[in-house]
């Protein structure tokens, strides 16, 4: 058993720290929201992982990755929140602030905002019921338990995940004072506004794996 949890966690760091729609956003909503704003969308995302357990280990995503209409509806959702939240970044950096504004610009992301887009985000993506159904499967033990194995490595995956996007809200953080800068700012809100939008671009092209 303990041979098979090293093997997922080794899987599954991996994975999370492969970049992607979870990192951009966490990312983008750092620069915005400061590291309140960014841990509370690694928050969001991995809240959002649970649901995809929970419905993995309930055979809900099976469901859902076995229909197609169900899978192309809820692609086309995500890529267009993507999309959204990418145009969103960009239009800002355009706009731009008044100088006297300084840095309250990164605080302009409520809490529940940062929270939602991470959750909405992940659970718009149905690549994370591909994702699920292909790797948890591999890693749960026959003694835990169909529920109960999924739900532990579940878990695991998630604590993962909040933890490494976590690292980008604190590292970001502490350049807070560059970050401030107003054409530093623009430019990486317009750089992760058009990196969202192509990954909502690439997520509505793909198909089933």
């Amino acid at each position: 058993m303990m041979t098979q949890l090293f093997g997922f966690v080794a899987v599954s760091a991996l994975v999370i720290c492969a970049p992607g729609p979870d990192t951009a956003l966490t990312i983008r909503n750092s620069i915005v929201g400061g590291r309140r704003g960014g841990m509370l969308t690694a928050g969001g995302i991995a809240a959002g992982q649970l649901v995809w357990t929970i419905a993995t280990s309930l055979g809900i995503a099976g469901i859902l990755q076995a229909s197609q209409p169900a899978f192309t509806a809820l692609k086309i959702i995500g890529a267009a929140y993507l999309v959204w939240l990418g145009f969103q970044s960009i239009l800002a950096a355009i706009r731009g602030r008044p100088s006297h504004e300084g840095p309250k610009i990164r605080y302009q992301l409520g809490r529940s905002n940062a929270m939602r887009q991470g959750l909405m985000s992940n659970l718009a993506n149905p690549k994370m019921a591909v994702f699920f159904l292909s790797l948890l499967p591999q890693f749960v033990p026959a003694s835990s338990g169909g529920f109960v194995g999924f739900a532990l490595l579940g878990v695991v995956f998630c604590a993962m995940t909040f933890g490494w996007l976590s690292v980008y809200a604190v590292v970001l953080q502490r350049l807070s004072r560059f970050l401030d800068k107003s054409r530093v700012h623009r430019t990486l809100e317009a750089v992760t506004g058009t990196v969202l939008v192509a990954l909502g671009v690439r997520l509505a092209a793909e198909t089933r794996g």
